[in-house]
């Protein structure tokens, strides 16, 4: 998986009781297989991610 700077990144879950985060890329951190992420998450909260198979990337336009 591959991000920039401004793609989005949605975590789907599986859990019928929650619902998928939503985040905005704010810094890509590693390559290749070691590449993961800082994240604004969409209430507020920043954290480092490091994506599994439950998220995708949504590219920024330009």
């Amino acid at each position: 998986m591959h991000a920039d700077v401004g793609d989005q990144i949605v975590v789907e879950t599986a859990a019928l009781d929650r619902r998928r985060r939503l985040g905005v890329i704010t810094e890509v951190i590693g390559v290749g297989d070691e590449e993961h992420y800082r994240v604004r998450w969409e209430d507020g909260h920043e954290s480092l991610f490091y994506p599994g198979g439950d998220a995708r990337i949504l590219q920024q336009r330009s």
